[in-house]
Order: structure tokens, then C-alpha cells, then sequence
């Protein structure tokens, strides 16, 4: 040890020694970096990394070696061996491009082992060829010992490097690794110079030219540093690539494509750390749920690039609006959100008057120019919740609310809507066990031909009684059903009982069962309706189909497609609720409905306004014109039925003619012919409503 340190501090020029030190550390850091390329690449790639490493190592060990060898003051001349130097630099490349392949390749510990001892070995072996071509002018000895710690000490530290590259593989600059191969490299040429002895066999005034030696050791050093920059120039160059096709990504996959705005995966890793720091510093936050109105109307009138038009043209208004700090995402479809932090409600309240200038926007659209609007629900920290998904949750039931609630566009959580949702799903779940057990009931309502003095037909209505809430109002459960996705399971369960009951009737009046818009969505409603009436023997002309005018236009092309494909069986199709909608007679124009059913609201006023019973003779004057029946809902009193039958109304239904009952409770009579004649009588006594009953052979 005495020896090598007194080689290295008396015999070798200092200056040379630092320069060979700098340039063994540059160049064990760029094959560290280099090797870690080689373990993300594949293929041909990973070959092509694996060469510019073991180029690059190979020509950091041979420049440390040459300028370290070049600074070793021998005091005898020195000749090198041209042919020699320039094999101790090409020969070992093989060698460490072999050991470099055991290193990545390596899938056990004995091959990564044996690959950093292949590369202490080829260090070793560079190191002594290259001796060889150093001609000195005396007698050269080798103390073996040394020789043997030389290459000892290089496998040593290499090995020890490799357990330190995959010890430390998570550090961007593996800096132990990176000394350990240095120490490697150091230690195997000066404990190598150590092991020789040079014995002169001739006097010269100058034994050597110590700035020829010197020129020489710079113009190697400088050459090394250029093969060494241009190893680390191309993985730095690749790593600029890579970020830069990392971020690329990175912004497709956190920006929306149509509107330019944040995504959802975007927009939750922000509002996470705004909650974060929310928490740290005691600020308030309001997390802001957005919705456009009449979104699908927009696609299904003007298409789908009217749609994507509304959409980008509301993202470019709330860019517009937004100020630094504040954020507004695309989460899908119509839905964004925002966060707003905020010290004053102030600040709150101006953020949310320009979100809602965004809303309120116009869009010309061909030669129609549509009116944009939205609905904004917020919900704020920590007082709404403390996590993202209570608040995100939150927001989206106060910007419910607000949707529903026309007047107020924009709506803050309160605890009640949680409750109030909390409720529903319970009683979602309950309705869906019901439907499950058959806990449902039908009732059937009366409708008579006011010209016949005949029942005509019953209208089955569903009614559910909650094991401990009791009955629940199908104003309550139906929404719920249709918001849960029950409705279609629900609808198909009230067709085939209905179907059923109507089949066992002796008479051949018909049943009305309703239908609600998400029923009309199903391409196979035609062939279930078919099904059914195959299977519960019911003819098609006693089945008689009901729906809103509101139902139909939520998508009417399909609806009216699907109702035609149903009257083609035989089924009736009445227009229910008529003239509560605003586009009627457009309906009424589009498709040949059997009935027109008059909404009960026309019968309340009925007796007392004119205006009213104007309007009710000018939807009967429609129907004959049309040569459609109307059937007046909601008579209660003779009167109404009087004005009724004046006035030429086709059928009616109502509690004049009973209330709702269970099949079963409708008590049967001899005669098949179910007359209400005492009701039309002229003196317009009201009847006895308990001998007004169906007969049923089930």
C-alpha cells in the first residue's frame, strides 16, 4: 500500500494524475447513465445502447490508462509501440461489450456476478497490454503480488459496483456506482505501476520529453472527452426525446380532444391537491358542477356537430372567463366542473357570475341560432365534505337540484339533498325488491263511450305498498324507478300482467297500460310487446298502448319508429295528456294515434270558464276532424259529463265512474254488457258507483 502511494505521489506527474482522475469519473458516470438506457430499451435498440456503453467505458478505461501511464516518470527513455497502444484499445471492446451483455441480460445473481468480473477482467487485461507497448530503454521487472492485487482490486470494485447500480437504481445519478467503477479503474493502473521496476541500462541528459508526454496526455484526454461527451450527448438526447414524447402524451391524456379543456383524470389530481393544501392552510373551496340543458335536444335536432359545436363553444366562453388559479374541466358529454379557492363569498360569487355568462351563450348553428344554457351545483370545503368524492358528489346533487328547479340555475349543497338521495336509493332498492317478490298490484280504472252508455275499457295503473312506509304514491316511485334503470324491468312486469288479467275477462273491452320514454328507447319493445300477447293469448286489438307527447319527443324519430312497428301488430296507440305539450298537433300530424286522451286538468275549470270549455270543444272539434276519438280524464261530477255529451266527447274517464281498484275487489254481475246507463240518465242523478263491475273468469 506504502509503495503504491509513494508510485502515485513521486512518480507520476500530479497534474496528469488529476486530469486521468477527471476523466475516468466523467466517463464511469456516462456508462452508469448509458447502462440504465440499456435496461429501458428492447430489441435492436438495447444492442445499439449496449455498443455506445461498452465504447464508451472501453475508451474512459484505455484514455485514464494512457494519460495516467503518460504521467509515470520512468527517468529513462520511453518508446510506445504504436501498433500495441492501438490494440490495448480495440481488442478489450469485445470484452466489455460481452460483460456489459451479462450485466442487462443477467436474470440471476451469479450472471450479473460474473458479467462486472468479465469487466474487471477486460479493464485488467487493457491495462496490461497496453503496458507492453510502453518501451522503456533499461530492464523492466514485475513484482507479481502487486500485478495480482491490480486485477484483484479492479474486479473487486467493479463487482461492487453493480451491486451498487442495482442497489441504487432508483437515484437519477447513481453516484455510488459511479465511484466504485472509478476506484476500479485508478486502483488497477496504480497498483499495476507499483508492481513494475525499471532498471536503466543507459545515462541520457534528458530521458525523457516531459512536454512532448504532456502535449500527448492532453491531446488523449481530449480525445476521451469527446467520445465520452458524444456517449452522454446521445442519452441526454434521447432523455430530452423521451420527456418530450412523455409529455406530449401526458397532455393527451389529461386534456378533453374536443374542447381543449382539463380531463377528468386532470381535473380530480388537481382537486386533490387543492383539497391538500386547502387542509394545510385552513382556505375554503368550491367544487363546481356544470350541466347543459337541452344537451341531447341539440344532437338530435341539429346533430351531432351541432352538439360538438355547443360543447367547444362553452369550453372557449369559460376559458375566456377563468382567472389564474381558477380551473374548469370537461369530465364528459355535457358535464364540466370547476374549483374555485376563495377567502371572501365575493370572490365566490363573481367566479360563479362568469361561469354563468359562459352558459348563457348564443350559437349559430346553419340558419337557426341556438340559446345555451346550464346548471350549476356547488358544494364547498371543508364544510361539504372533505374528500373528493363527497364533494364532487355533492356538487353533482345541488346542480341536480338546480336542473330541476328551472328557476334557479345554480344551487348550493345542503345536507337535505343528501338525506333526500339517500332516501331514494333506499326506496330504489325496495321497489326492486318488490319487483323481485311480485309485491306489485295492478288497479284498473273505468272508461266508458259516452254515446253507448257502455264501458269501453279499463286502464291498468300500478300501485306499490311499502312493507313499512305503507303506500307510496306512483308520482314518488315511478321517477325513481325510471333515474334507478327499473322502469324498463317495471313496464314489461306491468304489460304482461295486464295482459293477463285482460285475457281472462269474458267481455272484450280493452286495457290501456302505459309507457314511459325510457321504454320507447328499446329496439325490442315491438317484439316483447308481440311475445306477450302470444303467450298471454290476449287478441291485439284489446291491448291499447299510452304515452305522453313528452315521452315521444325525448327521442322522436326512434319513438315514432317503434310505435309504428307496434300498431302494425294490431295494438291500439293512444296520445295521452294532450294538450299539455307544446308541439301537439306536430305529433298528432306525425303519427295515426287510435285516441286522444284530454288531459284532467281541461275538466277542473270546465264548468265556470268559458276559456276552458272553448278549448276543450276545439280539441274535439280536432279529433272528429282528424277522425280520432277523444276520451276526456279526470270527469267527476254529472255536470262535466253533461257539458261532455253536449259538446260530442267520445269516451271519459274519471271518479264519476269509480275509483282505481284491485282486480279482485271488482265485483262481477250476470251480464256481459257493462251499462252505465243510469249515468247518462237525463235527470243526472249520480248512480250507485258499487254496481258498476267487470266480469273476470279468473
Amino acid at each position: 500500500m506504502i509503495n503504491v502511494i509513494y508510485c502515485l505521489a513521486f512518480e507520476h506527474d500530479i497534474r496528469l494524475v488529476l486530469l486521468a482522475a477527471f476523466i475516468c469519473i466523467a466517463g464511469s458516470l456516462t456508462y452508469v447513465q448509458l447502462l440504465r438506457q440499456c435496461l429501458h430499451s428492447t430489441g435492436l435498440v438495447r444492442v445499439s445502447w449496449m455498443g455506445i456503453s461498452a465504447a464508451a467505458l472501453c475508451t474512459t478505461v484505455w484514455c485514464t490508462h494512457f494519460i495516467s501511464m503518460l504521467s509515470f516518470q520512468a527517468h529513462v527513455p520511453v518508446v510506445l509501440d504504436p501498433v500495441l497502444t492501438l490494440v490495448s484499445l480495440i481488442a478489450p471492446m469485445f470484452g466489455f461489450f460481452m460483460a456489459t451483455a451479462l450485466v442487462i441480460y443477467g436474470r440471476t445473481p451469479l450472471t450479473v456476478i460474473t458479467g462486472n468480473l468479465t469487466l474487471g477482467g477486460s479493464m485488467a487485461a487493457l491495462h496490461y497490454v497496453g503496458m507492453l507497448a510502453y518501451r522503456v530503454d533499461g530492464i523492466v521487472e514485475w513484482d507479481m503480488s502487486y500485478v495480482a492485487a491490480s486485477v484483484n482490486l479492479s474486479c473487486l470494485f467493479t463487482a461492487a459496483s453493480g451491486w451498487a447500480f442495482n442497489r441504487f437504481s432508483n437515484l437519477r445519478f447513481n453516484l455510488p456506482s459511479v465511484a466504485l467503477y472509478a476506484l476500479g479503474v485508478i486502483s488497477l493502473h496504480f497498483t499495476g505501476m507499483s508492481a513494475m521496476e525499471i532498471t536503466s541500462l543507459s545515462i541520457s541528459d534528458m530521458p525523457m520529453d516531459a512536454e512532448t508526454f504532456t502535449a500527448l496526455s492532453i491531446a488523449t484526454a481530449f480525445a476521451g472527452m469527446m467520445v465520452i461527451a458524444l456517449g452522454a450527448a446521445t442519452f441526454f438526447l434521447d432523455q430530452d426525446q423521451k420527456k418530450a414524447g412523455y409529455e406530449k402524451l401526458l397532455k393527451m391524456a389529461m386534456t378533453d380532444t374536443l374542447t381543449g379543456l382539463a380531463n377528468r383524470n386532470a381535473y380530480m389530481d388537481d382537486l386533490n391537491s387543492r383539497i391538500e393544501k386547502s387542509e394545510r392552510t385552513g382556505s375554503r373551496l368550491a367544487v363546481i358542477g356544470i350541466d347543459m340543458d337541452r344537451f341531447k335536444d341539440i344532437n338530435d335536432s341539429h346533430g351531432h356537430k351541432a352538439g360538438d359545436a355547443a360543447l367547444i363553444a362553452l369550453a372557449n366562453g369559460f376559458k375566456a372567463q377563468c382567472h389564474s388559479g381558477e380551473i374548469v374541466a370537461r369530465l364528459g358529454g355535457d358535464e364540466f366542473a370547476a374549483t374555485k379557492e376563495y377567502s371572501t363569498e365575493e370572490e365566490l360569487e363573481d367566479f360563479l357570475s362568469r361561469l354563468q355568462s359562459a352558459l348563457n351563450t348564443r350559437l349559430q348553428v346553419n340558419e337557426t341560432t341556438l340559446h345555451l344554457s346550464g346548471s350549476i351545483g356547488i358544494a364547498c370545503y371543508p364544510d361539504d365534505g372533505k374528500d373528493s368524492d363527497t364533494l364532487r358528489n355533492n356538487a353533482d346533487l345541488a346542480m341536480y337540484r338546480a336542473k330541476i328547479h328551472a328557476s334557479n340555475s345554480i344551487c348550493f349543497y345542503t345536507a337535505s339533498m343528501d338525506e333526500e338521495a339517500r332516501q331514494k336509493r333506499e326506496l330504489a332498492a325496495s321497489l326492486a325488491q318488490a319487483l323481485e317478490n311480485n309485491e306489485l298490484e295492478l288497479y284498473y280504472q273505468l272508461q266508458a263511450s259516452v254515446k253507448s252508455s257502455k264501458i269501453s275499457g279499463l286502464e291498468a295503473l300500478l300501485r306499490w305498498t311499502h312493507p313499512k312506509l305503507g303506500p307510496i304514491s306512483p308520482s314518488v316511485f315511478i321517477p325513481i324507478a325510471e333515474e334507478s334503470g327499473l322502469i324498463i324491468r317495471l313496464g314489461e312486469w306491468v304489460l304482461r300482467r295486464a295482459c293477463e288479467d285482460a285475457a281472462g275477462w269474458e267481455s272484450e273491452d280493452k286495457v290501456a297500460v302505459n309507457m314511459s320514454a325510457l321504454q320507447l328507447t328499446q329496439v325490442e319493445l315491438p317484439r316483447i310487446v308481440h311475445q306477450t300477447l302470444l303467450e298471454t293469448g290476449l287478441p291485439p286489438h284489446r291491448l291499447e298502448i299510452e304515452l305522453t307527447e313528452t315521452a315521444i319527443l325525448e327521442d322522436r324519430d326512434r319513438s315514432l319508429h317503434v310505435l309504428r312497428q307496434i300498431k302494425a301488430l294490431g295494438v291500439k296507440v293512444a296520445l295521452d295528456d294532450f294538450g299539455t305539450g307544446y308541439s301537439s298537433l306536430e305529433i298528432l300530424r306525425s303519427f295515426p294515434f287510435d285516441k286522444i286522451k284530454l288531459d284532467r286538468f281541461f275538466m277542473s275549470e270546465i264548468e265556470v270558464s268559458r276559456e276552458s270549455r272553448a278549448l276543450v270543444r276545439s280539441v274535439l272539434s280536432l279529433g272528429k276532424s282528424l277522425s280520432i276519438p277523444v276520451l276526456a280524464e279526470g270527469v267527476e261530477s254529472a255536470a262535466q259529463l253533461s257539458i261532455l255529451k253536449e259538446e260530442g266527447c267520445d269516451e271519459i274517464q274519471g271518479f264519476l265512474l269509480g275509483r282505481p281498484e284491485k282486480l279482485s275487489d271488482l265485483i262481477e254481475i250476470r251480464s256481459s254488457q257493462h251499462t252505465i246507463e243510469t249515468l247518462f240518465s237525463p235527470d243526472g242523478e249520480q248512480p250507485n258507483l258499487g254496481t258498476v263491475r267487470i266480469v273476470s273468469t279468473g
